[in-house]
């Protein structure tokens, strides 16, 4: 657990288990490719809006597609495949391949392999020295429960962009479309972020029953969660070695539990302060 308290610089405040063991982060992924992109927004070689130019992906895409239909999982494409399977968006579709052609774009607009820009970007600046990408920008990255820690402040309190640019990573985009989240259900609203899933109304849910609808971040089939409540200014990462698939509903469910004795701790103990 990370919290900020009062605006104060992050800090890890509890941890359970080999905190240097490296373990498969899955989706969680994409929260990370996300955020990599936002940089290099902000750094001109991208724009969140422009139109893509169909020269730089390999999947085929819709006329009109943008940067951030792919980051908020609206471009329609399919979870795995190279075309459209709805219209631009109108409906949430969680698309690895939207991801992946997030990097290809970040490549083909800087000249940097994503793997080097992601290094470059994200995970040299907030000192991640046991994470590395294994593959895809979707979700093959590598991490430890001390570096994940590191992106939970950066995600609490945003130091590689802006704070425009990290209110928009976390707001709602293409507000009011369903979807369906892989070994959830599906959603009507089904609130997306820049590459970070929001809690908003969901129900039944893997975070808490008590963190707040503004709750962002992702859960991954390599049975990992990671969630920012920025109401309670706190951050939470579970890592495992067991895929969701194997135990989808109770994993679900122990979390959500381990998310709302995390929060009753945290208001018992400021009421106490």
């Amino acid at each position: 657990m990370v919290r900020s308290s009062d605006g104060s610089t992050p800090a890890t405040y509890s941890t359970v288990g080999e905190t240097d063991r490296s373990f498969r982060l899955a989706s969680l992924t994409k929260t990370v490719t996300g955020l990599t992109a936002l940089i290099a927004c902000e750094e001109g070689s991208l724009r969140l809006d422009d139109v893509v130019d169909p020269a730089m992906c390999s999947a085929s895409l819709h006329e009109g597609t943008t940067l951030r239909h792919l980051l908020a999982h609206a471009s329609g494409l399919p979870f795995d495949g190279a075309a459209p399977i709805a219209a631009l968006g109108r409906r949430r579709i969680y698309s690895n391949t939207g991801i992946e052609m997030v990097a290809e774009l970040i490549t083909a607009s800087t000249g940097i392999a994503f793997d080097d820009y992601l290094n470059e970007a994200v995970i040299e600046p907030l000192g991640m020295t046991s994470t590395e990408l294994r593959g895809s920008p979707a979700f093959g990255m590598w991490s430890t429960i001390d570096d994940m820690a590191l992106l939970l402040s950066e995600y609490l309190q945003p130091s590689l962009i802006s704070p425009e640019t990290h209110a928009d990573f976390i707001t709602e985009q293409f507000a009011g479309i369903a979807g369906t989240i892989p070994g959830l259900g599906r959603f009507d609203p089904c609130p997306w972020g820049l590459g970070v899933e929001l809690r908003g109304a969901k129900d039944p849910h893997w975070t808490g029953t008590q963190n707040a609808p503004s709750t962002f971040g992702h859960f991954g089939g390599a049975g990992t969660m990671m969630w920012v409540d920025p109401s309670i200014r706190t951050g939470l990462v579970a890592l495992t070695d067991r895929p969701f698939d194997e135990w989808s509903e109770q994993a679900i469910s122990l979390w959500s539990e381990l998310s709302d004795a995390t929060i009753k701790e945290i208001d018992a103990f400021e009421a106490a302060s």
